[in-house]
């Protein structure tokens, strides 16, 4: 697994996590804040305890509102897990872990889907153990079934990035021990990423060419080469065009350009599965030069969704299937 650690996200390419599967929790905000802090929190607010903060929270209904609305000071990691579940006590550990290491800046909150299935529906959880974040109220998928501390380590420091993106940079004090400061970028990326935030997409792009130029098994290069270049094509479009394309769309199945533009606009709109069945089922429809090409673009969206999610794993077996 890639170390997102080593990638800053963009502003832009933020707001395309944040609509990573995003879900609607509307459902379960609808009663009152409680008056009473959630369980074991000693009577402070939501992650604070008498003497120091409490980094882990047992979500209950009663409290789901409080981290909902804390998740716009720090990121809250909802942990969801059920007794039936093997890997759920390892998973548990590890994140209670690694949040207490980060003094602060992210919360944990363990959700028994038992006692709260509520919250598996809203966050459309297939299976458990499933570890979910929440920015200003916006779910972002992190990793379902186990993972090692590193691969912990690493989606929360590219969750960190998404979060102060999005102005989220609060934190609630103390915990074991505060993170150490992330190693210097390289060069190129730290180029490619002072390009992003100026907004000028092209030269983040050149930068990204160039280290991968310099070094061709530079994933994060290539991821950002992929994130900077979806932009960089979703730049022009106005909201009429979008309704327009996804009009062509259906009427012109076979039209490479129109299916691709549609596609990235699944993307950008958190449609990732609509996005990558569109060039599977493209590709399994075409032959010629137009199959290869609309594959290329599929890997490259893969990068950009993240290789390691499970909506990429699942359009990798699709188009093997179309392809063999």
């Amino acid at each position: 697994m890639s170390s997102p650690a080593s990638r800053p996200v963009p502003p832009a390419a933020a707001n395309l996590l944040n609509l990573r599967g995003a879900v609607d929790l509307s459902s379960l905000k609808q009663r009152p804040a409680p008056s009473a802090p959630p369980p074991g929190n000693g009577g402070d607010q939501p992650g604070q305890a008498p003497g120091g903060p409490e980094l882990k929270v047992d979500v209950t209904e009663a409290n789901f509102q409080q981290l909902v609305e804390l998740s716009a000071q720090v990121p809250v990691v909802f942990a969801l897990w059920a007794s039936y579940s093997p890997e759920s006590a390892g998973m548990l550990d590890v994140l209670e872990q690694v949040v207490d290491s980060y003094g602060g800046r992210l919360v944990l909150g363990a959700a028994d889907i038992e006692a709260f299935p509520q919250l598996a529906q809203a966050f459309q959880v297939q299976a458990v153990p499933t570890a979910v974040a929440v920015l200003k109220g916006q779910p972002v998928p992190l990793f379902q079934g186990g993972a090692d501390e590193q691969q912990v380590r690493s989606l929360f420091d590219e969750l960190l990035k998404v979060a102060a993106a999005n102005g989220v940079t609060g934190s609630l004090g103390g915990g074991a021990g505060a993170e150490a400061e992330p190693a210097p970028l390289p060069p190129l990326h730290q180029a490619a990423f002072d390009a992003i935030e100026a907004g000028d997409y092209a030269a983040a792009a050149d930068a990204y060419r160039q280290a991968l130029k310099d070094m061709p098994a530079d994933h994060e290069a290539k991821a950002g080469l992929a994130q900077v270049e979806l932009m960089l094509r979703l730049q022009p479009l106005t909201a009429q065009d979008s309704e327009a394309l996804r009009t062509r769309a259906a009427d012109e199945p076979d039209n490479l350009d129109v299916q691709f533009a549609v596609a990235d606009l699944d993307v950008a709109g958190g449609h990732v599965e609509d996005a990558l069945n569109r060039l599977v089922s493209f590709i399994g429809r075409n032959f010629g030069p137009e199959r290869e090409t609309a594959r290329v673009r599929l890997l490259e969206l893969f990068e950009v969704v993240g290789t390691s999610d499970e909506r990429v794993a699942k359009a990798r077996q699709a188009l093997a299937r179309v392809l063999f």
